[in-house]
């Protein structure tokens, strides 16, 4: 893939990734032996879980049946590659484990329960939608809470686990590492999505603990679990993210929540029934744009743990995940309360950051001081556009035509007034 600077990077190796040898030699050595020995199966899993965390209640086991759809997929579908097969079942018991501590928190501290989650501010939108950013900004409001990229990891602290010598939650420093490793494998990711450990980050990963989540369509391809999903009852999921929201706030007490994630688009009704006072903020940009950015990113992104998985397979799959998404956010608007709904229109944002940000607050009932602006303006002076380079993003290099893809979206673009970009 060429990475020439200034122009764009287009990606060239969608046939045959060119990935780092190390990562070359450690699938092919280790291909066999982590064949054999790395179970992924749903009772080694929580068996594993319960060993490495000392704990043992689960409290209600009903996501049983979630993680053995799941497992069954990543089993029969996803040709994980040897590295794949120990991230997931990495990926999977550190979930199970968060699961345990938060069910032992709960145990401790009985009056987590009476928390309220008061007000959310909740941003739905795809990415390349301005999300991120809007988000970032958001942020720098010192009153809001929100998930910083190592809690997101691990949202529940080992209560055995001490400081280390710097003083910091050893979290975080895991999180770093994880970064790292996801830097030298995938160089161009930062520049699709740029992640920081202490910066704010998304609630998928905690939707993901109930093992209901399109978090794990976009980590591997799994249709079978996407069939599921799309059938599936994501209120309970939503009724565990509040908890693991109230747990957190018990951890690190704040005023008031700053959420995001792209699955809301998905679980509109879901979301406004468990927050029904919040102030929901829906951000738009041309549909096609949108495909292409999220086909892409998704497929670049299966090279990390799949073998030999078909890019164009996976780019036309989350080409019409993202119609799915889109058509739930037309479909499913009206379960929004209207009067707590707020559009952001990605070509307004970029005109006006600021001032789309002081439009949120004081719609949300918060008040825009001069030390926000100020947080506001050190944050846009310190991450300037194209920080981490720009990627090219075509959908046709994937073998989709973005003309069908505009005329299949045109709901979309007619229900929210959107323009070609």
């Amino acid at each position: 893939m060429s990475t020439t600077t200034p122009g764009p990077a287009r990606i060239d190796d969608w046939d045959a990734p060119r990935l780092p040898l190390a990562l070359r030699l450690f699938n092919a050595v280790a291909e066999g032996p982590t064949r054999w020995r790395v179970k992924l199966e749903v009772d080694a899993l929580m068996a594993d879980a319960r060993k490495r965390a000392g704990l043992s209640d689960f409290g209600d086991e009903y996501f049983r049946e979630p993680l053995g759809v799941l497992v069954n997929a990543l089993t029969t579908e996803a040709p994980l590659s040897a590295f794949g097969r120990l991230v997931s079942r990495h990926f999977l018991t550190q979930m199970l484990m968060a699961r345990l501590r938060l069910e032992e928190l709960y145990r401790k501290h009985p009056e987590i329960d009476d928390i309220r989650i008061e007000r959310p501010i909740v941003v739905a939108g795809l990415p390349r939608t301005g999300t991120t950013h809007l988000f970032n900004l958001l942020s720098q409001h010192e009153t809001l809470r929100w998930i910083p990229y190592w809690e997101s990891l691990e949202p529940f602290p080992d209560p055995d686990e001490k400081p280390g010598k710097d003083g910091r939650d050893p979290r975080i420093k895991r999180g770093e590492g994880t970064l790292e490793l996801l830097e030298r494998i995938m160089p161009l990711f930062n520049a699709m999505h740029e992640f920081t450990p202490e910066g704010p980050h998304e609630e998928i990963q905690l939707l993901a603990m109930d093992f209901t989540s399109v978090l794990f369509e976009s980590s591997w391809h799994i249709p079978s679990y996407g069939a599921w999903y799309k059938q599936a009852d994501r209120r309970r999921a939503y009724a565990f993210l509040e908890r693991c929201l109230k747990a957190l706030q018990f951890l690190r007490p704040k005023d008031r929540w700053l959420l995001k994630t792209p699955e809301h688009l998905m679980n509109l009704g879901a979301l406004a029934e468990r927050f029904p006072d919040a102030t929901f903020i829906q951000t738009h940009r041309d549909p096609v744009r949108i495909t292409a950015s999220l086909s892409v990113m998704i497929t670049y992104g299966s090279r990390l743990q799949q073998r030999g998985a078909d890019p164009y397979e996976v780019a036309r799959y989350w080409s019409a995940r993202t119609e799915d998404f889109l058509r739930a956010s037309v479909d499913d608007r009206h379960l929004l309360p209207q009067g707590q709904v707020i559009d952001v229109h990605f070509e307004d944002f970029m005109a006006d950051m600021k001032g789309t940000v002081r439009r949120i607050l004081e719609r949300s009932g918060e008040s825009f001081a001069p030390e926000t602006g100020a947080a506001i303006d050190r944050f846009l002076a310190g991450n300037p556009k194209g920080k981490h380079g720009v990627v090219d993003y075509r959908l046709d290099d994937l073998g989709i035509d973005p003309e069908e893809r505009r005329r299949a979206l045109a709901f979309y673009s007619e229900r929210f007034g959107l323009t070609s970009s």
